[in-house]
């Protein structure tokens, strides 16, 4: 049969138009509303946590707590079992502290507490108080990345990108005590930051780039 006959076979609905042509549109139409009401969510990124109050069995296992983070003071209810990376990211909305084993091995949410490299998925939110907390978030300054953060990206430092917010973190506290740190020196301080898709070479090259800018 030709496709004319099959084109005159086929029901119309009013106005003339094919099944298959109504069909295709119809189609398209919803493919193109669902891609443009998921655009529209992707900007309706809250821009600040809602932290609802506790309540009364919740407040008595845990309490308040007081402590730096990027700078700014904060302070926000915490139960006793919260871990500092679960409050950095699901209460704070400071996602660039990535989790990954969540049991200390890897080195992704590595953050810099009074100064010192910590794992956030093993430090308590509840013992951080009083503290300074340091997350990637909070290295740039002025609009402008940090010297680590631009070294990495003009060195290829990264594959994947997921552990380098970890390995960055361990490089800033790397290089506050010692700014020109010998090869070995650079590998021991991100020895604890696991990588799977650079082999390190970027990573060390681009430390050593972030020492001479």
């Amino acid at each position: 049969m030709s496709e004319e006959k099959k084109e005159t076979k086929e029901a119309k609905p009013s106005g003339g138009v094919s099944r298959r042509k109504f069909i295709g549109g119809t189609v398209g139409g919803l493919v193109v509303g669902a891609a443009a009401g998921y655009a529209v969510s992707q900007l309706a990124v809250p821009k600040a946590p809602m932290v609802a109050p506790p309540t009364a069995e919740e407040a008595a296992t845990g309490k308040t707590v007081t402590f730096k983070v990027n700078g700014a003071t904060t302070s926000i209810y915490v139960q006793s079992n919260w871990t500092l990376l679960y409050v950095l990211r699901d209460k704070l909305r400071l996602t660039g502290t990535k989790i990954s084993c969540d049991y200390g091995e890897c080195g992704a949410c590595t953050v810099i507490i009074n100064g010192k490299t910590a794992l956030a998925c093993m430090t308590l939110a509840i013992e951080s108080d009083g503290k300074d907390i340091q997350t990637i978030e909070g290295l740039g300054q002025g609009g402008r990345l940090h010297k680590l953060q631009q070294a990495f990206i003009d060195n290829y430092g990264y594959s994947c990108g997921y552990c380098i917010p970890g390995m960055i973190m361990s490089a800033k506290a790397l290089l506050d005590k010692n700014p020109s740190p010998t090869e070995d020196e650079i590998r021991e301080g991100i020895s604890g930051n696991l990588c799977r898709c650079t082999g390190y070479v970027g990573p060390i090259r681009s430390i050593q780039a972030a020492t001479r800018m």
